[in-house]
């Protein structure tokens, strides 16, 4: 029997990565909960004035979806380290950068995407003007998959390491600041009515680079940690 081509393999890993995620739920839940409680204490702080809350709304809620991913990278390739499944993949005649998009896309499709999708409802709770709320949602489509393909790097050269979580966040949380930067930027320009589009297109730029580079990447950080 022929083995699977590379995307059909990929796909089926995919499909796998994503079966486990719905059976551990504390997975999907973790980010969203950080989310939500942290949205909800920063009126707390800086007091319930409702344009104040408005002028630091995109920065608030673009720093809350950083560290949300950064809660959840370290852990993209622990459990198949620890069973012995990375090293089989590592094995298999497909290209390892190839196989690794399915953790990406995994790791993209419950973090980035949920919390893109309940952005609004975070972003009303911090009265962001509604007319910025579609470049919020399309900001954090963007550059979450910037945050999850970088993350991921972090989280295969720390992956052999038993305490890997602070050593990925100093790896890591330089790379996320121009994602960071491009992406509150972007929703403070469609707040003040300034066009949004070069920040957009910077965040896809950056999007199409760590596509292109991040697996590469983030297969010889695997073989390195395995290796090492």
């Amino acid at each position: 029997m022929n083995p699977p081509g590379s995307l059909q393999f990929c796909a089926r890993l995919l499909r796998r990565q994503l079966v486990l995620a719905v059976r551990r739920p504390i997975e999907i839940g973790n980010p969203l909960l950080f989310f939500a409680m942290v949205v909800a204490l920063f009126p707390l702080g800086l007091g319930p004035a409702p344009d104040q809350l408005a002028g630091f709304a995109p920065g608030i809620l673009w720093i809350i979806a950083l560290l949300s991913n950064l809660l959840t990278s370290d852990a993209v390739f622990r459990s198949d380290f620890e069973d012995g499944s990375l090293e089989q993949l590592l094995l298999a005649p497909q290209p390892l950068f190839i196989s690794v998009l399915a953790y990406i896309g995994a790791h993209w499709l419950i973090t980035g995407l949920l919390l893109a999708l309940v952005s609004p409802v975070f972003a009303l709770m911090l009265n962001l003007p509604g007319s910025a709320v579609g470049t919020l949602v399309l900001t954090l489509l963007l550059g979450t998959g910037v945050l999850s393909l970088v993350g991921c790097i972090g989280a295969a050269l720390t992956v052999g390491l038993k305490r890997g979580g602070m050593l990925i966040s100093l790896l890591i949380l330089p790379l996320y600041m121009p994602v960071l930067i491009f992406g509150s930027a972007a929703v403070k320009a469609a707040v003040t009515g300034v066009p949004a589009g070069p920040y957009l297109a910077i965040l896809g730029a950056m999007l199409c680079l760590a596509i292109a580079l991040a697996p590469l990447a983030i297969a010889a950080g695997l073989r390195i940690s395995i290796d090492a």
